[in-house]
């Protein structure tokens, strides 16, 4: 990702429980081309990662954190999951939508608040939508700077949690979609128990749900989902 404007979408995918009780073929071909429609987004201008969420979620097996120059990539994207052999077994259970902007409380972002920046991925992505209170926005600025300062304070002890944040004003129900991806899940609910305490928890109306997923290769999530033969010892 570059300094260039860019779309985020989260999309949370669902499958039919029906779709397990398919023949062995039948799921694999389905699969096929459901990776191979995640795989050619690229050359829509989309980068996309796929998670699994198999069993973790109630309603979620699959979790896709996509990014793109325009929406209408995204959507385009969107589409072609849905209409490969697996999209009609699908269901789109959560769909978030935010874009890139700079930040009002920090003049030079960390590399750990540009999470998701690079082709490194992390094990684990926490995502989840986040709205703050009207008071917040009506608060004077100086009192908003000096609970964000204290915010980021905290999360920059935890280095190894790293956090990618789009805005959503205007383009969705919520004001932000944060994402953080992490090798270490302990240390994320440590840094989540650490953000209760702070002042700007008081102005947080909502942030739920939070959607968890394992960053793993598409064979992986296949062989997960029954659809590839799995590895033998």
């Amino acid at each position: 990702m570059t300094d260039t404007p860019w779309y985020l979408h989260v999309l949370a995918l669902g499958i039919d429980p029906a779709w397990r009780r398919r023949s062995a073929r039948d799921r694999a071909d389905d699969w096929s081309t459901f990776a191979e429609a995640e795989t050619s987004a690229a050359g829509r201008g989309v980068t996309s990662t796929c998670y699994s969420s198999i069993g973790l979620q109630p309603g979620v097996d699959l979790l896709l954190w996509r990014h793109a120059p325009d929406m209408e990539a995204l959507e385009e994207g969107a589409a072609a999951l849905l209409r490969s052999s697996l999209g009609g077994w699908l269901t789109v259970t959560h769909a978030f939508l935010g874009r890139s902007g700079p930040s009002q409380y920090v003049a030079k972002p960390t590399a750990q608040e540009q999470g998701m920046t690079d082709e490194t991925k992390d094990r684990y992505l926490i995502v989840y939508p986040f709205t703050k209170s009207a008071r917040w926005y009506l608060s004077p600025r100086e009192e908003r700077q000096a609970a964000m300062n204290e915010h980021m304070k905290v999360g920059r002890r935890y280095p190894m949690v790293r956090q990618a944040l789009a805005y959503s004003f205007g383009l969705d129900d919520q004001d932000f979609v944060v994402s953080y991806e992490t090798d270490d899940l302990g240390a994320f609910g440590d840094l989540v128990r650490d953000l209760r305490g702070t002042e700007s928890r008081r102005e947080t109306v909502s942030d739920v749900p939070i959607l968890l997923g394992v960053h793993r290769p598409m064979d992986d999530i296949g062989r997960l989902l029954g659809a590839l033969e799995p590895v033998r010892p």
